[in-house]
């Protein structure tokens, strides 16, 4: 007996393996060996803590730092300042785990395509930009200082706190409108002052020096 026919007479198959999905940077499949263990240190509980520790111990040092006038530092400030590179490097392994597991860019829930991640991935990159020998005349304050967002990298890693910081952003707009009728209301309120005792006041203090 030959194979089974469908209703156009067309011979009926079995469905094989469904087609592999996206590899990441178009070297690691998703079967490949590396990548499944990416993933699986990336979900590891455990990992995920000693990021968060991680983050929460780069805010305390941000904090701690002292800037003095004329770039002078002082001896917290100069022990602390060692630690960067500590840090730094600590965020461009996961980083780099990330983008193995999941993809750089071109698919869907790569690493890239996470708002959270792109922000990582910026501070990362700018952090890098300052490790490497640039001439003295350039000046890199202005990259130095997106440190002050690495914070934001504790909202990345715990999703209640995306769910808080999105309401707030979505409660802004309304916000905003009352907020303009408050300095609406303050700068009426302050015309009319003016108008009441404009000059009242005027010459009332005077030095006791001088009377």
């Amino acid at each position: 007996m030959g194979p089974k026919k469908g209703k156009k007479g067309s011979p009926r198959h079995r469905t094989g393996p469904p087609p592999p999905g996206p590899s990441s940077l178009f070297i690691f499949a998703e079967d490949n060996f590396i990548r499944r263990l990416t993933k699986f240190i990336i979900e590891w509980p455990p990992f995920e803590y000693a990021v968060l520790l991680t983050i929460i111990a780069n805010c305390v040092v941000l904090a701690l730092e002292e800037h003095l006038p004329k770039g002078d530092k002082t001896v917290l400030a100069q022990k602390l300042e060692l630690t960067e590179s500590y840090f730094l490097c600590i965020f461009t392994i996961e980083a780099a785990l990330k983008i193995v597991a999941l993809g750089l860019v071109l698919h869907t829930d790569s690493y890239l395509r996470n708002i959270w991640n792109m922000m990582d991935f910026f501070v990362v990159f700018t952090g890098l930009v300052t490790l490497l020998p640039l001439p003295l005349d350039v000046d890199l304050r202005t990259l130095r200082s997106i440190r002050v967002l690495r914070p934001l990298k504790l909202v990345s890693g715990v999703p209640s706190l995306q769910v808080v910081l999105k309401s707030i952003i979505k409660a802004m707009a309304p916000l905003l409108q009352i907020g303009l009728l408050v300095l609406f209301a303050i700068v009426i309120f302050a015309i009319i002052g003016l108008e009441f005792y404009s000059g009242v006041l005027h010459k009332s203090c005077y030095s006791l020096e001088n009377a």
